[in-house]
């Protein structure tokens, strides 16, 4: 890949805080987005009084791309590294920082070059990460809610707070899912068939008890493997659906978005609590007697899993999407505790 020699020695400059004249390079590719290009750039650094500095540096490439009920998302982690957004991050939990953002308006594609954060992630993540991510995740919205920091009325490209509802209401009128559960061809077990179908034919109701919840900022692609845990600290990627949520849109993510099936019930029991701990530190979460985790998991994943199971090939994958689903409906029965 063509790297500007220029772009790399300024945001190598930023990140040492050092004047520096040289470097090579290597490139990897990372796992990243969607739809990003991301890149492990590395080499040796020199400075302007001849030290030779090793480094390890991420380059991110997004280009323009469509997501549904949502147009502006391709271009909104550049929007917020460009806002104030990084003063209300605290040393525990923040983004990366970014040392240079570039945008090319006629490719209708931008660049970050970001710090490297070297920690644990994905499904390597343990239950006390889990728990920290929760409680981290609880403080980071509260102050916010809490304080309503002018920064947050200035950021123009957010994902709306009706997102969540569309995207399933999205799925609930597309027959594919639908039909499939209500029919006689569903292999489903009958009680995940019905864990799906009551939650249909309740689902005013829950959306209107979820829109009581507090409306806060969301990360709302809060997953595992956008989480790094290192040194006791949380860091987060992958900030292009970034918007107004409800209270609990992310910790369902947390629990339940590809995440580690075989403890899914005790993590759900561990995080729900840290997080409303974290939340009650700067707002008063008392009044909100019914948190809407479960309701948000099913409405947010329900369908989805369905859509996944629907679409592979692969039995192994359709085993993970029943397995999960099973494990949804035991969090009825094990209720997180306070």
């Amino acid at each position: 890949m063509n790297i500007k020699f220029e772009t790399l020695i300024y945001a190598l400059s930023r990140h040492f805080k050092k004047d520096i004249i040289s470097a090579d390079c290597q490139t990897m590719p990372l796992q990243g987005g969607t739809v990003g290009n991301v890149h492990l750039v590395n080499g040796i650094a020199e400075t302007a009084d001849g030290k030779k500095m090793p480094y390890r540096i991420v380059l991110k490439i997004q280009k323009k791309w469509e997501r549904y009920n949502d147009p502006d998302s391709w271009r909104r982690e550049y929007d917020l590294y460009m806002s104030d957004l990084g003063t209300t991050f605290s040393d525990t939990f923040r983004w990366p920082t970014c040392y240079h953002a570039e945008m090319n308006a006629e490719e209708n594609e931008f660049q970050l070059w970001l710090e490297y954060i070297d920690g644990v992630t994905g499904l390597d993540l343990t239950g006390d990460m889990y728990e920290e991510a929760a409680l981290e995740l609880g403080r980071y919205q509260g102050k916010l809610y809490a304080e309503k920091p002018a920064v947050l009325q200035s950021l123009t490209n957010l994902s709306h707070a009706d997102l969540m509802k569309n995207t399933y209401l999205h799925y609930r009128s597309w027959p594919v899912v639908y039909d499939y559960i209500r029919s006689e061809d569903c292999e489903f077990p009958q009680h995940m068939r019905q864990m799906l179908i009551d939650i249909d034919e309740h689902a005013d109701e829950i959306l209107a008890r979820i829109e009581q919840l507090p409306l806060v900022l969301c990360h709302r692609d809060f997953w595992v493997t956008n989480l790094i845990y290192a040194d006791g600290k949380i860091a987060l990627i992958d900030w292009d659906t970034c918007g107004w949520g409800y209270m609990g849109e992310d910790l369902a993510s947390l629990i339940a978005d590809e995440a580690d099936i075989d403890h899914m019930v005790e993590y759900y029991q561990r995080c729900v609590p840290a997080y409303y701990k974290g939340f009650s530190e700067y707002a008063d979460a008392s009044p909100i007697a019914d948190n809407c985790v479960f309701e948000l998991i099913l409405l947010m994943f329900g369908y989805r899993l369905v859509e996944w199971y629907l679409h592979t090939e692969d039995d192994d994958e359709k085993t993970k999407c029943l397995h999960t689903l099973q494990k949804i409906h035991e969090m009825k029965t094990s209720p997180a505790q306070g």
